[in-house]
């Protein structure tokens, strides 16, 4: 059993961008697409999507799980566009910030996402929205 889902996402993502691999598949969760569409917003993939496949050790049509691909993006000479995506709050520590603590990931290039009352949004719209949260991941 997968106890921190959050985490198993992001690391499918680094493995994926630092083989330079096309895609990266993930289990579906609603916290999973948040950050997926967080990341899409920021320019940092090009686009994801849910989708619905059979188990492969059955033929059991009714055994479908729902997984989500996030299509990775690079630049011209094959550079990364995501140099790392890192965890800060884990489920042995929690890591929360008030409106006024919200972290600048690399001076303003990157990105810390979190959990706020208002749903999964960037640090610059929490701060904005002048509410405070736990700080899931930093991408830049």
């Amino acid at each position: 059993m997968m106890m921190d889902t959050v985490a198993d996402f992001l690391t499918r993502i680094r493995n994926a961008n630092f083989v330079y691999h096309e895609y990266a598949d993930a289990p579906y969760s609603k916290v999973n697409e948040a950050i997926a569409k967080i990341l899409k917003e920021e320019g940092f993939i090009k686009d994801y999507e849910i989708r619905e496949e059979e188990f492969k050790r059955t033929k059991n049509p009714e055994n479908k799980k729902k997984l989500i691909r996030v299509y990775l993006k690079y630049g011209p000479n094959k550079e990364r566009v995501i140099n790392e995506i890192k965890r800060v709050s884990k489920p042995g520590r929690r890591i929360y910030v008030g409106k006024d603590e919200i972290p600048l990931v690399k001076a303003g290039l990157g990105v810390a996402i979190l959990s706020t009352n208002k749903g999964i949004i960037p640090g610059y719209k929490a701060r904005k929205l002048g509410v405070g949260g736990e700080v899931l991941c930093y991408v830049w």
